[in-house]
């Protein structure tokens, strides 16, 4: 074999070969229709890449995109066959770039790193969104509350989570509600550091349900149960409240282990009984009708929906054995205010200490207030808001009936 022989097939030894799965170097030659002719440089193999194999846009127009002369690298995808020597060869740019976030998501997953992507378009389920690659977001994964409608998000960046990663099978499973309820923790632990049970503090109406409204409190939502919102009976929070709403809520509850703060709007009012008895004061003497009899005494209204007791023993100086011997319903006595007690939300009356202090302490007599000053409403009064509880009503006549 001649010199020249020789020379030639170690020039050829250092061409480098081409196989299918190498990451290459390419130069656009032409663009044709559809598809773009590369060569692979230093390698005298030409080949095409496809549209679809270029960019994930079906739409693009490839002259937007590449120039002949434009280099970038390439996966070898398979040879197209032919009779041209070394063949021709398909590449792929759309796939190497999946292989590249892949390996850049396996160590996302690993690490336990959010990742961040754009939703692209919604399918039966939920969302596809691209993050290098194309990730499928459940709808249940979405956030921690129920989402509907999944149109709203369509182009949206979000911050996600990996809970499931296979790229031999192109698999995976993203999700933004891991991201939600670790953030919502991590808010919690601040906000709750900062409140204890009985305080009063500023707050936003975030959410309305039929069984009470979230309150937005310093980037945390507490609840705020319906039997909170007022001392008067509420059908739905919606009627009395708004989203956006500025209210003053008071804490009455703090559960560290369900990360839940339980609130109260109307425990930052005077409560019906305060309203009532604000003008209230022990040896004030005044005018009430008896509104029911027990064995054990009369209860006397004090103001709308709030009664005071007269004991038996301060019916009368003279023995009474019974009340409804010498009282009926709907009668008009004068008492006087023997105590109140704000905690338990009683008053004890006397009859007999009106009596005898009448001529004595007229100048803590006064007229009977209004209906319509402090009024409440008494169909929404609970058993302890008119000052005693249902059972010292009526515990007496359930005895006398055994």
């Amino acid at each position: 074999m001649s010199e020249n022989s020789n020379k030639f097939l170690d020039a050829l030894k250092t061409i480098p070969g081409v196989e299918v799965g190498d990451i290459v170097d390419v130069e656009v030659l032409e663009l044709e229709i559809g598809q773009i002719a590369v060569g692979v440089e230093n390698a005298g193999v030409e080949g095409v890449i496809t549209r679809r194999e270029y960019t994930s846009d079906r739409n693009a127009d490839l002259r937007d995109l590449v120039k002949p002369g434009d280099k970038f690298k390439a996966l070898v995808l398979r040879r197209a066959g032919g009779d041209k020597e070394n063949g021709e060869f398909f590449f792929s740019v759309t796939r190497l770039k999946e292989r590249e976030a892949y390996d850049k998501l396996q160590k996302d997953f690993e690490d336990g790193n959010a990742v961040e992507g754009t939703v692209t378009s919604s399918v039966r389920g939920g969302l596809i969104v691209d993050v290098g690659t194309r990730g499928f977001l459940p709808a249940s994964l979405i956030s921690n509350r129920y989402v509907s409608d999944l149109k709203p998000y369509i182009g949206k960046t979000m911050k996600l989570k990996i809970t499931e990663i296979d790229p031999n099978k192109n698999r995976l499973i993203l999700s933004h509600k891991d991201l939600v309820e670790e953030e919502r923790e991590e808010a919690f632990d601040k906000v709750a550091s900062q409140l204890v049970v009985g305080d009063v503090v500023e707050g936003k109406v975030s959410r309305l349900t039929n069984f009470g409204a979230f309150i937005d409190v310093g980037g945390v939502d507490g609840l705020v149960h319906i039997s909170e919102i007022s001392y008067k009976h509420v059908d739905k929070p919606s009627d009395v409240l708004k989203v956006g709403q500025d209210v003053k809520v008071k804490v009455i509850g703090i559960d560290n282990d369900r990360h839940r703060i339980s609130l109260s709007i109307k425990q930052t009012e005077p409560s019906p009984f305060e309203q009532a008895t604000a003008d209230l004061n022990e040896g004030d003497i005044f005018e009430g009708e008896v509104k029911s009899l027990t064995n054990f005494g009369a209860f006397v209204e004090v103001a709308d929906g709030i009664q005071g007791l007269v004991h038996v023993s301060e019916i009368s100086n003279k023995h009474v054995d019974k009340p409804s011997d010498v009282l009926k319903v709907g009668q008009s006595v004068k008492v006087k205010v023997l105590n109140i007690d704000p905690s338990d939300r009683r008053i004890s009356l006397s009859i007999k200490a009106a009596d005898s202090n009448a001529s004595s302490e007229n100048h803590n007599s006064r007229p009977r207030r209004s209906r319509n000053e402090n009024s409440v409403n008494k169909k929404y009064m609970s058993d302890n808001d008119n000052g005693f509880a249902l059972g010292d009503i009526i515990g007496d006549q359930l005895k006398d009936r055994k």
